[in-house]
């Protein structure tokens, strides 16, 4: 039967199947919901032909119904379809995961770092549990890793690992021969090359190359299996010289030849921990250069009388009114140090980390003027921007300048949502006022900080 036959079918009394997500050699993977609980699901219905199929169907069905993370895509159920008298097909239910694969994601664009530190950190936890749960995946690749969108606007890409069809558990029936080898010749490692025995290191090197794929862009061993394999033998992993230390330390060893030389999984997890927390820390478009050449040690001074302790009750009202005010999820008063910007947040910290430089027009010096963008992919300045195009997905922008003393301009009160909003002339008079209150809010503390001797005296010109 055709994939597009079955739509519109119930299986098991309970799973109707709405269209088809995606079709490969072994099954076809439907859209569906499940009438009992009204929820959408995703089934997998596997194709009937071959005793080595039948094999593998068991062996994903195992594997699948002993584990249960969140870095997995988690099976919810199984059954058999009986289309016509004795021809049956399995299939399994699992949970629907909204959103894109790592690799169309990579089409898309560029990564940001901490994006692919926070994606890779994922997969990692996911490994480090199905490792200890006797599991190896053996095909960890792009495909299979799903970044998820949950509807709500969260700018974190969290990612979920899925397809176990030629994982390996304790128990379950080695299906390839001694000598031959599973998987996607891409990211096949060493060991799974030279057909020997295949253990969690074997998916360790493979997540060393999809990183490594996330920074560069392009397939490190391309080709078919032998112009792949040829390749891998010959030379190892060409890591950029550009990537920060860490990154370079941990997919060289991610990507080493022999297997114990690889991290274990604990010890994954461990590094990109520290990795994810370093990108978040890490100063992103924001140096001297944004900061008038004859005023950055003035500016250094004065900026000092804002920093580390924000008004925060005041601040919170004011970015929450502001949400209010454009119906948006998230508002954010953004003032420029020295060497990095500090935020304070409507919403919370991670998106405070996250949305570090909210200028989404250019990356110079901070507007002079309130910015409204109702559409950014409309918009010729912003369609191309990452926080647009990215996992954030900014759809809309309107950001106030901030003033010192009502002259120069050091930070701006944003508003942002990541679906496209119309804006009224009131509306912006209304967010410049909520702005003036931010102004008086800094420079009250700037002189009470002042007054107490917290921080240096600026000169009288700029003070």
């Amino acid at each position: 039967m055709s994939s597009e036959s079955v739509l519109d079918r119930v299986l098991g009394d309970r799973y109707a199947l709405e269209s088809v997500l995606g079709e490969g050699g072994m099954a076809t993977v439907y859209l569906a919901r499940d009438q009992l609980l009204g929820r959408q699901v995703a089934v997998k219905l596997f194709n009937s032909a071959g005793i080595g199929n039948a094999g593998r169907q068991e062996t994903e069905i195992g594997v699948l119904g002993s584990l249960n993370h969140h870095g997995l895509v988690n099976l919810f159920d199984a059954g058999l379809d009986e289309p016509v008298p004795g021809q049956t097909r399995r299939y399994l239910v699992m949970e629907f995961v909204r959103g894109m694969d790592l690799s169309t994601r990579m089409k898309l664009g560029a990564i940001s770092p901490r994006h692919i530190a926070e994606i890779a950190f994922d997969i990692a936890e996911a490994l480090e549990y199905v490792h200890a749960n006797g599991v190896i995946h053996r095909d960890v690749k792009p495909s299979n890793i799903l970044l998820v969108d949950y509807g709500n606007g969260a700018p974190r890409a969290r990612a979920k690992l899925s397809d176990f069809g030629i994982a390996l558990g304790e128990d379950s029936e080695r299906l390839t021969r001694e000598g031959s080898t599973t998987g996607t010749a891409a990211y096949l490692s060493p060991e799974q090359v030279a057909g020997a025995r295949v253990t969690a290191a074997s998916d360790v090197y493979a997540l060393g190359l999809v990183i490594l794929e996330c920074f560069t862009r392009k397939v490190e061993y391309p080709g078919g299996v032998i112009e792949s394999a040829v390749a891998r033998v010959s030379r190892n992993p060409v890591i950029p010289p550009s990537l920060p230390d860490n990154w370079r330390a941990l997919l060289g060893a991610m990507t080493a030849r022999k297997p114990g030389n690889r991290p274990q999984p604990r010890e994954l997890v461990a590094s990109l921990r520290q990795i994810v927390m370093a990108e978040s820390a890490r100063h992103k478009d924001v140096s001297t250069a944004l900061l008038p050449a004859t005023d950055i040690a003035t500016d250094d001074a004065i900026r000092s009388a804002y920093m580390d302790t924000f008004p925060d009750a005041a601040l919170d009202r004011v970015t929450a009114l502001a949400s209010r005010l454009l119906g948006a999820p998230i508002a954010v008063v953004s003032v420029l140090d020295s060497d990095r910007i500090w935020l304070k947040s409507h919403v919370g910290s991670e998106v405070e980390q996250i949305l570090q430089g909210l200028d989404l027009t250019t990356p110079g010096p901070l507007p002079q003027q309130t910015i409204v963008i109702e559409d950014t992919l409309a918009n010729s300045q912003t369609v191309d921007n990452p926080r647009v195009v990215g996992p954030v997905g900014i759809r809309f922008f309107a950001g106030v300048p901030l003033h010192r003393d009502g002259r120069d301009v050091i930070g701006t009160l944003s508003v942002l949502d990541t679906k496209p909003h119309t804006v009224s002339e009131v509306d912006i008079v209304n967010l410049e006022d909520l702005a003036a209150l931010v102004e008086a809010q800094l420079d009250s503390r700037r002189e009470q900080r002042r007054a107490t001797g917290e921080h240096p005296t600026a000169p009288d010109s700029v003070a």
